[in-house]
């Protein structure tokens, strides 16, 4: 068996592409056996990191196909761009930490989680990213086929999950348990981003119950990064 076809049985198809196209331009006689390998041994590498990175995406579901550098880091509309490069470092996400965005429709809410999201894939992070009312709706389903504690440990073990368009509509007793679970499960061990159109301090009639809203939001607002996006809708300019 060549070499080729043993690298591909191995399931090493980044160094068996490598090592096919080093043979296609005669260029592996002129590398020594260390060049070689390690030509190869990269190639496997950046293989590696590059399906990972399209499996996380895929199974985080995002809204958009967005990345850090389509950003437009504009102070007037609420982009700090020392927050926004500081946060893509992903240093938050190892630390636990959550990411408030607020705005009206239209200002990048989405956009900016997604962006976000995504960087947290290309680091290596498990991400989950969820409409609230699709996510408590789901969790509502889970617990009547019985899967509630599967799918609760599910979001427990993702490094960053993101709830988009929270707020828009006042929440019934059972998602308030379940979103406080949530939250409690991920207070300063696992990163959460929410997104909303409503202004933060709108948040404790949304969720409407006082005990309830008093923990939620004693988990997520005191120790958040909050970033207010502001100007006319993004578009209206499209």
């Amino acid at each position: 068996m060549d070499i080729e076809s043993q690298l591909h049985q191995l399931r090493l198809h980044g160094m068996s592409r490598t090592w096919k196209a080093l043979l296609e331009t005669r260029r592996h006689h002129e590398l020594s056996l260390t060049d070689g390998m390690g030509l190869l041994l990269q190639a496997e590498e950046t293989e590696r990191h590059s399906k990972r990175f399209e499996r996380l995406q895929l199974n985080a579901r995002f809204r958009y196909q967005a990345s850090i550098q389509e950003l437009h880091m504009d102070a007037s509309r609420g982009m700090d761009k020392s927050l926004i490069t500081s946060l893509a470092t992903g240093e938050y996400i190892a630390k636990g930490e959550a990411i408030l965005i607020s705005g009206a429709t239209g200002t990048g809410k989405s956009f900016l989680a997604s962006a976000l999201g995504h960087q947290a894939c290309a680091q290596g992070y498990k991400v989950a990213y969820y409409n609230l009312q699709k996510l408590l709706l789901k969790t509502k389903m889970s617990r009547i086929d019985g899967t509630v504690y599967k799918f609760m440990d599910k979001l427990t073990k993702a490094n960053l999950l993101i709830l988009d368009d929270f707020g828009l509509s006042h929440l019934e007793q059972q998602q308030r348990m379940d979103l406080m679970e949530i939250i409690e499960d991920r207070h300063a061990s696992a990163a959460t981003i929410i997104a909303s159109q409503l202004p933060i301090a709108s948040w404790y009639d949304v969720i409407g119950e006082e005990t309830i809203a008093d923990a939620i939001l004693d988990r997520m607002v005191h120790t958040s990064y909050r970033i207010e996006l502001k100007g006319e809708s993004l578009r209206k300019k499209k």
